[in-house]
């Protein structure tokens, strides 16, 4: 577990609560554990001082307060005291210890039937005791949905608001959780934000127990509002019953959606709610350990001091220790410099702090070539670092495998943020586990930085910086790679929808600057699942097309090369086809790949790639060169503590401002986007049955667009 130890700032107690532990950290403020005078627990909120000072804020925590008191449920965590008035304002909940919805699907997957049918009676009954108060709760989602023994329990009022109440939230202003609200939520129409919309997120959180999956996919917020608001929830796999009323709950117009007794009554169960047998054991048994592991007190004590700091270094060994592995490589010292950095080389010194940092990866799943090479990348530089005879501290590498699932990624993040050792994080492998994964990290803000994800991940920024390129920042620069190396024209482009949002991106980026250059492009998509790309690519060939990109997943990168072993014209892929399976094909001859990743025999990272080799005894694979950049821009940011363990918000922070010269790319994170200011693509091209790597590519296109 994550150490809830009170900190010297602490307060040692509020409004009457002795304060035990922390429960958890958020931008607003922070949540304790309590106990009053008569020794009940309770969850105590408490409103950061920066936020005290701010007068609407104090009136939206007013409100969040008044408005869960009136909610008489026992389905609804109960507030026991609030002082929105007090200096730095607070409010205190009955404490349940249980996980949320969102960690136990995120663990053990989808739940049972009869489990989903009473956690939907349950929560219904929830809010008829929310709408009867007159409220409308307007966040309902898997994280807001504790689970316990007898039933689950419906938290969080930050965003309720009165039926009849307009005043406080802009007509324009989307609120709520993407994946997870009603249409007129999406399309933030406030006048119709009604009972209703609190029935459409149950729909989705009934269908995300009964699936693992949210019924709206994952990606960036403005695809999952607008699949919201026009397309079919995804309920496959659900029972027949239960998809009828959930197909119900998810009805576009709210009028046509039940109120929550109907539903209530439209889920037969013959368990009644409240009792035990409601959960399968996994889960009972994860509830009992989280339930043990937070009431595994001490007696009350006073605020724990932290561990006495060490004396800071002199400035002569702070900066040779700020300079670390790059200065060895900007020396020239090839294999040799990096050799004299092997493990068991250096003295560890005396008292020395052990710290961590995490690598979350695919280790075990279809794309663990890729996530292993960033661990191994990223585990060669905390060796390096550790051999060094000027290092103020020691460091481990902690990894946790979400094996490239979706549904695996938040219980693969908790797991490195509940050790208190781990300070930062590299990872995920893929955009799905990252997008996973984020709330984890964001919530106890553990700085993450991803150098493989890169999609639009704006909802949870405060702990995230990007150290790789967006997808359409690497779709551009595919094509500017296409009009400079060739003048085919018209340009035949396959959207293979099996990859989601990182296609469509792709396609619509490429289409746009190819035709800025006055060529012609032969757009077609297929759908999601395609198995024979025959059709569609007879069509492109019938229409004349001179060059062809394909956006899709590996899969369809393997079949469109097989399909097109005849055609002659130069043929690209999309960066999921940067995969040895891809180049072993022997269809894949000449295919050209642009990526954020650089080629393991490029020469800027040759002396890395033979340190590598005498490391593991085989070569890098792509993504390992930046694995170790990463690990090597976390280390920059903990030297430059002096010896001091920072706290994690700190470092989060320090991160986003970070400068750091590596041997993939210069690190410059633009401070409002939170990603690369200098992004760094790259050019493969498949020759004898492997990747060769043909440089970076350019910046823009080289011909005019008159030509």
């Amino acid at each position: 577990m994550t150490d809830r130890s009170l900190r010297p700032a602490d307060p040692s107690s509020v409004g009457g609560h002795r304060l035990l532990a922390r429960l958890g950290e958020g931008g607003m403020g922070v949540v304790y554990l309590g106990r009053t005078e008569s020794g009940a627990l309770a969850a105590v909120k408490v409103i950061q001082a920066e936020y005290a000072h701010d007068e609407a804020f104090r009136i939206r925590f007013r409100r969040e307060a008044n408005a869960a008191r009136r909610v008489d449920s026992p389905w609804v965590v109960r507030v026991t005291g609030a002082d929105p008035a007090a200096e730095q304002p607070w409010l205190a909940t009955a404490f349940e210890p249980g996980p949320s919805l969102a960690d136990a699907v995120g663990r053990y997957g989808p739940l049972p039937l009869r489990t989903v049918r009473l956690l939907g009676k349950t929560l219904a009954r929830a809010l008829t005791a929310v709408h009867d108060a007159g409220l409308v709760h307007r966040d309902v989602k898997p994280a807001n949905i504790l689970l316990a023994a007898d039933g689950p329990r419906l938290i969080d009022f930050g965003i309720a608001r009165s039926q009849d109440d307009t005043a406080i939230t802009s007509a324009d202003l989307v609120v709520g959780t993407p994946g997870f609200l009603s249409p007129e939520q999406a399309m933030a129409r406030g006048g119709d934000l009604g009972p209703a919309g609190d029935v459409f997120s149950l729909g989705c959180v009934l269908a995300y127990a009964a699936t693992g999956r949210p019924p709206f996919g994952s990606g960036t917020a403005d695809a999952l509002l607008y699949r919201a608001v026009h397309d079919s929830p995804d309920l496959d796999g659900v029972d027949e019953e239960l998809r009828a009323v959930l197909l119900r709950c998810l009805a576009k117009d709210p009028a046509d959606r039940p109120t929550p007794a109907e539903l209530d009554a439209a889920l037969v169960e013959d368990v009644s709610p409240g009792t035990a047998e409601w959960l399968p054991p996994d889960i009972v048994r994860m509830v009992a350990e989280r339930s043990a592991a937070m009431l595994a007190l001490p007696e009350i004590e006073a605020t724990l001091a932290e561990a006495p700091r060490e004396p800071a270094p002199s400035r002569r060994r702070f900066l040779a220790a700020a300079s670390g592995t790059a200065a060895v490589v900007a020396a020239g010292g090839g294999v040799a410099a990096w050799a004299a950095l092997r493990p068991g080389t250096g003295k560890k010194q005396a008292g020395a702090p052990g710290w961590a940092l995490g690598v979350q990866a695919d280790l075990s799943g279809s794309g663990r070539a890729a996530g292993q090479a960033q661990e191994q990348g990223a585990r060669l530089a905390v060796e390096q670092f550790n051999a060094r005879g000027d290092k103020q501290f020691t460091l481990e590498l902690r990894t946790s495998d979400d094996a490239g699932r979706a549904d695996r990624a938040a219980a693969a993040a908790q797991r490195l943020v509940d050790d208190p050792d781990v300070l930062a994080v590299l990872g995920s492998s893929t955009d799905e586990t990252t997008q996973a994964a984020l709330p984890v990290y964001d919530t106890a803000l553990l700085p993450l930085i991803s150098m493989s994800a890169g999609q639009n991940l704006y909802q949870n920024v405060r702990s995230f910086v990007r150290g790789r390129p967006l997808h359409g920042t690497v779709a551009m620069k595919l094509a500017f790679q296409l009009e400079a190396a060739s003048a085919a024209t018209p340009v035949g482009i396959l959207l293979d929808r099996t990859a989601g949002d990182v296609s469509w991106q792709t396609v619509q980026m490429v289409n746009l600057v190819v035709r800025s250059y006055r060529d012609a492009t032969h757009p077609r998509v297929v759908p999601a699942g395609t198995a024979d790309f025959g059709p569609v690519l007879d069509d492109m060939r019938r229409a004349g097309i001179q060059a062809f990109v394909y956006a899709g997943p590996l899969e369809g990168a393997i079949r469109a090369a097989g399909e097109l072993a005849g055609f002659e014209g130069p043929k690209y892929a999309a960066e999921p086809a940067l995969d040895p399976r891809f180049a072993a094909q022997e269809s894949a001859a000449g295919w050209t790949v642009v990526a954020a990743a650089i080629g393991p025999d490029a020469a800027q990272v040759r002396p890395f790639a033979q340190a590598f080799h005498q490391r593991y005894g085989h070569p890098p694979g792509f993504w390992a060169a930046e694995g170790h950049d990463a690990a090597n821009l976390l280390i920059r940011q903990l030297t430059a503590t002096q010896g001091r363990r920072p706290a994690r918000k700190a470092l989060a922070a320090r991160l986003k401002s970070a400068t750091y010269r590596g041997l993939t790319r210069d690190f410059v994170f633009d401070p409002k986007l939170l990603q690369l200011g200098t992004p760094a693509t790259f050019v493969h091209q498949v020759r004898d049955g492997a990747f060769h790597y043909l440089g970076p590519a350019p910046d823009k296109a080289p011909r005019a667009k008159g030509k």
